[in-house]
């Protein structure tokens, strides 16, 4: 398998000393980066810079033929988004303010610690990556499509919600920083991880795992892997899924129920770059880009002392919150096609046809299990389907049960929110009638659904339908 180069564009390394150039370029390759152009001949780097796009440069100061001010001051005015680190065997304060002023992104004085260079350069390097990212997100907005639509095949909508997070992620998926993707259950985070690694253009695979239920040891030995006799019963050496997705994705489900010691083994992850299979002493580079999802609310997670503030901040680098399908019901006619197609093929059944009730009964329920409900609904429909027109009873049957589950729980519940009344306060007639033609409205005049919405039976609907004298007014 090809090695993914990082950072994508070289890291150029600039200073006289061949055999400092050298040490340096050693240095950073075992730590990751592998992909690093060295110059020493100050007098060439100008030219360089026409030829080939560079993710970061570190130029000596003291250089022959130009110095590395010199350097810094022309590098900084025609190729200002590249970070430059300046090097130098003087610790002199004055020096580094001034390249500080002149545009440097750091200082560092040699003998260079490499702990301070490693950390140096990631952190340029992330900087670089933020830069480009926000100027692709600048031009995304210009356009009204998304320029990949291949990447996101699996994801059936017409929300301009979701439109606008696909040009999100064609901009943010080229970069190796963390993604994490919030959103309810059964909205379809691992779809759009996919999507991401789609867009992402790497090799390597998508390595799925839900971490939810997995100890600090289990985590462990499932992403590092362990060597031969590592505990009782380790009789074979495994590979972690971290070294399956070598040069890919590693996508961890339901991060939120991480326990506090395992969050800080990811922690160390994502900032080191490598990591120790168990019973190892010997440590593996990490080579892949790593996306989260939750379903729950980490923010106030962290007040609670229960998720990590710094791991948070640090998988947060780019953020993808999927909405719930009841704020975008404009997709529940589309995805409800979808489901009946894919229903009858995977159920080897003649496709129904879909009454026309079905898709307002749909759009007047507020779907807490999301598309993976929606889904649920029509298989269940599907596979008690005989013949002819899809019979709208199964799907009734599921929501009312939902329905009243979820009314028993909000009624024992303190915080749910009571019905207020703005203005005046209404009789219990105009109330009792402003309910039923709000019900008539969102049902599009069908009773039979209208009556499921206000709780009552179809014939009593009617009755009060009569005393309204408004029959004239509804079908």
């Amino acid at each position: 398998m090809t090695t993914k180069q990082y950072p994508v564009h070289p890291i150029l390394l600039v200073d006289d000393e061949e055999h400092f150039l050298l040490s340096v370029e050693l240095t950073l390759r075992s730590h990751g980066f592998n992909n690093i152009n060295s110059c020493s001949d100050s007098s060439r780097v100008m030219k360089l810079l026409t030829q080939q796009k560079y993710s970061l440069i570190a130029l000596d100061i003291n250089m022959p033929n130009i110095s590395g001010l010199e350097l810094l001051v022309l590098i900084a005015a025609h190729h200002p988004d590249i970070p430059i680190i300046m090097l130098t065997a003087v610790n002199d304060i004055e020096s580094a303010v001034l390249c500080m002023k002149e545009g440097a992104f750091d200082f560092i004085v040699k003998p260079v610690s490499n702990a301070k260079l490693v950390t140096t350069v990631k952190h340029g390097i992330e900087l670089a990556e933020i830069k480009n990212e926000n100027e692709l997100l600048k031009r995304s907005l210009f356009r009204d499509a998304v320029e990949y639509p291949e990447y996101f095949s699996d994801i059936v909508t017409r929300s301009n919600s979701l439109l606008s997070i696909f040009k999100y992620i064609e901009a943010v998926a080229i970069t190796n920083l963390p993604i994490l993707i919030t959103g309810e259950t059964g909205t379809g985070k691992e779809l759009f991880a996919r999507a991401i690694h789609n867009a992402s253009g790497r090799k390597g695979e998508l390595v799925s795992v839900n971490v939810a239920g997995l100890d600090d040891t289990l985590f462990s030995d499932t992403l590092f892997g362990h060597k031969k006799g590592a505990y009782t019963g380790a009789d074979t050496e495994r590979k972690g899924l971290i070294e399956k997705a070598e040069n890919g994705t590693l996508f961890l489900d339901e991060i939120g129920d991480l326990g506090i010691e395992t969050q800080i083994k990811l922690l160390r992850l994502l900032q080191d770059g490598q990591y120790y299979p168990l019973g190892s002493d010997t440590s593996k580079r990490f080579n892949a880009r790593i996306i989260v999802a939750t379903h729950r609310n980490i923010k106030a997670m962290q007040e609670q002392n229960t998720f990590r503030q710094d791991l948070y901040y640090r998988l947060k680098s780019h953020h993808v919150h999927i909405p719930p399908l009841r704020e975008r019901k404009s997709d529940v006619p589309l995805l409800t096609d979808h489901f009946i197609l894919k229903a009858s093929a995977q159920l080897n059944k003649k496709q129904p046809r879909p009454p026309k009730e079905l898709y307002t009964l749909l759009n007047n329920y507020s779907f807490p299990g999301n598309v993976r409900e929606l889904e649920g609904l029509i298989f269940d429909a599907v596979s008690q389907h005989n013949a002819g027109i899809l019979s709208l009873e199964p799907i009734r049957k599921s929501i009312s049960q939902v329905e009243k589950n979820f009314l028993s729980t909000a009624t024992t519940n303190s915080s749910f929110p009571p019905i207020s009344f703005p203005g005046r306060f209404p009789t219990l007639k105009e109330a009792d009638d402003a309910m039923i033609e709000e019900a008539l409205q969102r049902s599009e005049g069908n009773q039979a659904i209208a009556a499921e919405l206000l709780g009552i039976t179809r014939r009593a609907l009617n009755n009060r339908l009569q005393r309204m004298n408004k029959n004239n007014r509804w079908v």
